[in-house]
């Protein structure tokens, strides 16, 4: 499965946020309602708290979504 990098330019980013830059939610105000509807895993752990922060180097799963990994800079896919 193909990981997407998302690249923050500060220490920690929100989940909210993340699923915002990352394209999976079109506004952050859909943050709530989407965690609310979908599994999705930090870390391989479940996780529902939109303003859990993340860290360079975090993997967020969203299953039928994709893999994500947080980092510092531009956006891309690895294998």
């Amino acid at each position: 499965m193909t990981t997407k990098k998302v690249g923050i330019d500060t220490d920690f980013i929100t989940l909210g946020q993340f699923l915002k830059l990352a394209g999976v939610i079109q506004t952050g105000g859909m943050a709530k309602w989407f965690l609310s509807e979908h599994d999705v895993y930090i870390n391989g752990e479940e996780d529902n708290r939109r303003g859990r922060k993340l860290r360079e180097g975090d993997r967020v799963e969203i299953p039928g979504d994709g893999v994500y990994e947080v980092a510092f800079g531009s956006e891309e896919e690895i294998d």
